[in-house]
């Protein structure tokens, strides 16, 4: 029973650093192993002198970087995705945009692309901040505990994922779970906004600080934030009401702030149904 709970503490550990994929089949004890015997090549020669017969060597020079890695430069990667979204007039169009993107590096790391669930055409979208570990192997967002949270939080104001099409500021997961870089974001905004407008929601639900600061353009924290309506505008002239609050999983992690993330969408349920019916 010892050996289990240690073994359990010591897999709590490791997802706390971010890991949790095994890259091999047996174990390896990086304290014990002996590192690869380097080659003998023998003394080398003086500087300025050569082996007799042996040709002088030519200048050293740095190995060339992968092609790919000039589309992670971020000004670069950020003037790419905005051509690539103006180019998009269906949300066909822009799937396929994002998923062949490669200038966002997070995609280097991670096994999904994930971009949206649920329906396009419901009034209300839900922008959240990045993929989590159970959302990057399922290709979907919100799938994980913090999307079952979600879930019950719309079903309580009479709304599910056929009301709802639920979506994130990054499509791909970040490593670790850790929070997306403002290059990240920035990188990936062009799509988001694009999406936003080829939905065209009634109402914009942003869920955690990392939407609400990057749309919005605050600094404020998402307890400042949280239960104010903000109106956003977007290329075509189009004003959309948004409604910042809490993260699911930060209200897994807090649960005294359920009560006020409840209140936000009771907000969040009258708004609707004024919109709907008008």
């Amino acid at each position: 029973m010892l050996e289990t709970d240690l073994a359990r503490k010591l897999l709590d550990f490791y997802l706390a650093l971010g890991v949790d994929e095994a890259m091999g089949d047996q174990p390896l004890d990086r304290r014990r192993a002996e590192p690869p015997p380097a080659p003998d090549r023998g003394r080398p020669p003086a500087p300025g002198l050569r082996a007799a017969g042996q040709a002088e060597a030519p200048p050293s020079r740095a190995p060339a970087p992968p092609a790919d890695l000039a589309a992670l430069a971020p000004d670069r990667g950020i003037a790419d995705a905005r051509t690539r979204a103006a180019e998009c007039g269906t949300l066909a169009a822009l799937d396929a945009a994002i998923r062949g993107f490669d200038g966002c590096a997070l995609k280097q790391t991670a096994m999904s692309t994930v971009i949206y669930d649920g329906a396009v055409d419901a009034p209300l979208l839900v922008i959240g901040e990045a993929p989590g570990g159970e959302e990057d192997r399922l290709g979907k967002p919100f799938v994980g505990p913090a999307g079952q949270m979600l879930d019950r939080m719309l079903a309580a104001i009479g709304l599910d994922r056929t009301r709802a099409c639920i979506t994130n500021m990054v499509y791909w997961r970040p490593p670790g779970n850790r929070k997306p870089t403002d290059a990240e974001l920035a990188v990936c905004l062009p799509f988001v906004e694009r999406f936003i407008s080829l939905v065209n929601p009634k109402v914009i639900l942003l869920a955690g600080g990392t939407p609400a600061q990057t749309l919005l353009g605050r600094t404020d924290g998402i307890t400042k934030l949280r239960g104010r309506w903000f109106d956003w505008t977007d290329s075509r002239g189009v004003t959309i009401p948004m409604l910042p609050s809490y993260h699911p999983s930060y209200l897994l992690r807090s649960p005294g702030q359920k009560r006020d993330a409840w209140k936000d969408f009771l907000v969040l349920a009258d708004r609707l149904e004024g919109l709907i019916q008008s």
